[in-house]
């Protein structure tokens, strides 16, 4: 039996690596999408282009506007001399966000009355201006509590400290959520082409008059899968630490021990949509169609709590959910092993009941 599995096993290494074009097609795409993704993937905001109309010119109004041109989230300050020229930079998109001094701002701030200051921001760009207007508010806030403090007033000074990403460094939280994802990728492109690819080259016949049993041809289309997954995040995990030089605090053996229930659970799913499929273009219409909602589900794009209280549910079923929240405690927290083994069974679940519908897919598909 194990004889015939590792027979079938150097046969299926040898057909993905046997060819050039595959063997290219493991290495450099999924690095060149870890280097891609890493720097456009982002929902930071920064270098946003500001247009101000000053009608003030005031002492104020000037070291408000010397402040936001030397703010790091604007790259570029643009000047308008009228209402229209504002609306204009809007509307042809050359600023995402305006500011409007009226003629009295300064000689209102001086006598503590209350000073307008006008915003308007792109709609266009909902979430990035909701940003760039706190951005504004936060260097107008601080230039305000320094102008208004006084020997009387109570001196209250805020330290603002961030665990886990002390310089609140977005690609720390991206880069290993994007090691996971392309090794999805990579896993279900090898295991459900597979059968997909048996059939096409008419070897399929020859599989099923061979000895082997379905499970047997399970488990040996399953271990090269598992054995290239676990090879590629490897490559993605030294990227990240050695050149990128994201930190990584927590353990090697729980994290791979995470990351083998993950493969193997996406294997199941890779091979279920191999048995189902009856050319490559099928099974890479399956891939598609199951790459989308996981990476939606799994709480990368946006925060599962965001999310309608119908659809949280889904979430369970997705073992990218979780093993975003294993590596990304890994790197940057020290995830207790006890943690890690929380959000390790709940895949070592979906892995025996997708491994199981791939076992009866393919008898299915035999009979």
């Amino acid at each position: 039996m194990w004889l015939r599995i590792i027979t079938l096993i150097q046969k299926e290494v040898l057909a993905v690596l046997r060819d050039p074009r595959n063997r290219m097609a493991l290495v450099l795409p999924p690095i060149l999408q870890l280097f891609l993704f890493s720097f456009t993937g982002t929902l930071e905001v920064k270098h946003v282009a500001l247009g101000i109309w000053n009608q003030d010119y005031g002492q104020v109004s000037n070291e408000l506007i010397q402040r936001l041109g030397a703010s790091p989230n604007f790259g570029h300050v643009e000047f308008a001399h009228s209402r229209q020229e504002l609306q204009q930079m809007i509307d042809e998109q050359r600023v995402m966000l305006t500011i409007t001094f009226l003629p009295d701002f300064s000689r209102k701030f001086s006598e503590d009355t209350t000073a307008p200051l006008q915003m308007i921001a792109d709609g266009r760009k909902s979430n990035s201006a909701q940003i760039a207007q706190g951005y504004v508010s936060q260097v107008v806030n601080q230039f305000v509590s320094e102008q208004t403090t006084t020997s009387n007033a109570p001196n209250v000074q805020v330290v603002q400290r961030t665990w886990f990403n002390p310089n609140l460094d977005y690609i720390w939280f991206t880069l290993p959520s994007l090691a996971v994802m392309i090794t999805l990728q990579i896993c279900l492109n090898v295991t459900a082409m597979s059968v997909a690819r048996e059939r096409e080259m008419g070897t399929f016949e020859q599989l099923l008059v061979s000895p082997m049993q379905p499970l047997e041809i399970m488990t040996g289309k399953s271990i090269p899968a598992l054995i290239l997954a676990l090879m590629e995040v490897t490559v993605f995990i030294l990227i990240t630490v050695f050149i990128f030089r994201i930190p990584f605090h927590g353990s090697v053996p729980f994290l791979y021990l995470s990351l083998t229930v993950f493969i193997i659970s996406m294997i199941g799913i890779g091979l279920s949509i191999s048995s189902i499929a009856l050319t490559q273009q099928q099974a890479m219409l399956g891939i598609m169609t199951t790459l989308l909602p996981a990476t939606l589900l799994s709480g990368y794009a946006a925060p599962i709590e965001n999310m309608p209280g119908w659809l949280q549910p889904l979430t369970y079923a997705d073992p990218l959910r979780y093993i975003m929240v294993v590596i990304k405690g890994v790197f940057l927290k020290d995830m207790p092993p006890l943690e890690i083994l929380n959000n390790t069974w709940p895949m070592a679940i979906i892995a025996v009941f997708t491994l199981s519908l791939a076992t009866y897919l393919f008898r299915r598909r035999l009979s």
